[in-house]
């Protein structure tokens, strides 16, 4: 089933550009887990992932095992094989991340929070059916945390994921040859917390094979002590990091020899866990969001690198105040947002979609035309409320094809770790072809 209708641009700001138009399909899935977040949390890598015609698709059904589904792009025939997985749904941050390889194998990575490491991959190219659990290198697998892989042009996978807890942790990274279908370990702590804090981090992998990395440094499981905006990236596929001038890191990055992209001082609700991007000359895009000293309202922000300096734009459309204390995972009156930039253009345009109470928890987008002039309007992607979902979306179709495909489910965050009482409710698949 598609439901189609029409995106029109109805706000403002910056400066007021022209109105978009664009059309929007909604394609059901199944009815799935719908009482807390863990299906439409931001740090699904991915939820949605296609693979030459082939989209795959991921999410915990009502009985908490995991589903995998496939279709031929674009059409609304969903083959979908519960697995002999089973997850805590319970628990929001034990999301699933799935992944294609250059030769079409699926990878996947479920329920971890603290736990040891749950990993599988497809028998075959483009098969649902997988491996039995097995390990990736078998050494530092026993207390991960936020699973998440990346593609690299070349067809090779990373995985990235937190050994140790909040507050208390390290980033660990493994590469996959595709040649050899092997995994090996680069670093065993590339973001180091020193035993005093951890790196809540954002990757983006751009067209010219640059890993980018940004990050915030949390001090304890309380969310209020995010702070800052660290920056790295790689360009020999993840050996060697350097910062934004060039300057070789000495591995591993710890909070003194880290460059900033922009200071931000703890109990700023500043979020932790968002996006990146970057445009045709490789400079990274870092959307999140914070409250500005002097401010009680926590504003969009994006942060990026002109190749010559860090700049911030401040998407400052928002009314409502809201603060983030507390561990375990929030409900929280906004989502994090997701970026997209465009690197088919010299001058960088972009999208920023998000979820937002003030606008009726509608799917929202940003779309920003021009950074440096500060042109940008606010517009919603669908009529009705999404409750506490966030965005993930299938990168290689954005990647290859600036299509927008968006896991959608309407679903409800008690706040720190609860459970909400509702029934199952629709996964969906948003596309859009925005034109801008």
């Amino acid at each position: 089933m598609k439901q189609v209708f029409w995106l029109l641009s109805i706000m403002f700001t910056g400066t007021l550009i022209a109105q978009t138009r664009g059309e929007i399909k909604v394609v059901n899935v199944a009815q799935a887990w719908a009482n807390n977040s863990v299906n439409a949390v931001i740090f699904r890598k991915n939820s949605l992932v296609t693979y030459r015609d082939t989209q795959f698709i991921a999410y915990y059904n009502q009985d908490k095992f995991v589903v995998l589904g496939k279709r031929k792009a674009g059409t609304g025939d969903w083959i979908l094989k519960q697995t002999p997985f089973q997850g805590n749904a319970n628990d929001a941050h034990n999301s699933i991340s799935i992944m294609v390889d250059g030769e079409g194998f699926l990878h996947m990575s479920w329920d971890h929070h603290g736990h040891s490491l749950r990993y599988a991959k497809s028998l075959s190219p483009g098969s649902l059916e997988l491996t039995k659990k097995i390990p990736m290198i078998g050494t530092g697998e026993n207390q991960v945390t936020y699973p998440e892989f990346y593609k690299m042009p070349s067809g090779d996978l990373l995985f990235f994921y937190r050994s140790g807890s909040s507050g208390q942790g390290d980033l660990v990274l493994n590469k996959y040859d595709v040649n050899t279908k092997t995994w090996k370990r680069l670093h065993n702590n590339l973001i180091n917390g020193e035993s005093a804090r951890n790196a809540y981090w954002q990757a983006y992998i751009d067209h010219k094979g640059t890993i980018h990395i940004s990050w915030v440094w949390r001090e304890s499981p309380n969310v209020a002590s995010n702070h800052d905006l660290g920056y790295a990236c790689s360009k020999d596929g993840g050996l060697t990091w350097q910062k934004s001038t060039g300057e070789r890191y000495v591995i591993p990055i710890t909070q003194s020899t880290s460059e900033y992209a922009f200071k931000i001082p703890q109990n700023s609700e500043l979020i932790n866990q968002t996006s990146m991007s970057a445009d045709k000359a490789g400079n990274p895009f870092i959307a999140t969001y914070w409250r500005e000293s002097g401010s009680n309202i926590p504003q969009y922000h994006i942060v990026y690198n002109t190749g010559k300096k860090w700049q911030v734009m401040n998407l400052d459309f928002r009314t409502t105040a809201f603060s983030l204390s507390g561990a375990g995972t929030k409900r929280i009156p906004i989502s994090r947002p997701q970026i997209m930039v465009s690197n088919a253009r010299s001058k960088p345009s972009g999208l920023l979609v998000f979820r937002d109470e003030e606008r009726g928890s509608k799917v929202s987008v940003v779309t920003i035309k021009n950074f440096k002039k500060n042109k940008w309007s606010v517009s919603d992607l669908t009529n009705t409320s999404a409750g506490s979902w966030e965005p993930s979306f299938d990168t290689e179709l954005w990647s290859r094809k600036r299509t927008l495909n968006l896991f959608l489910q309407n679903v409800q965050q008690v706040d720190a770790e609860g459970k909400a009482n509702i029934p199952p409710q629709m996964v969906q698949v948003l596309e859009w072809k925005p034109n801008f």
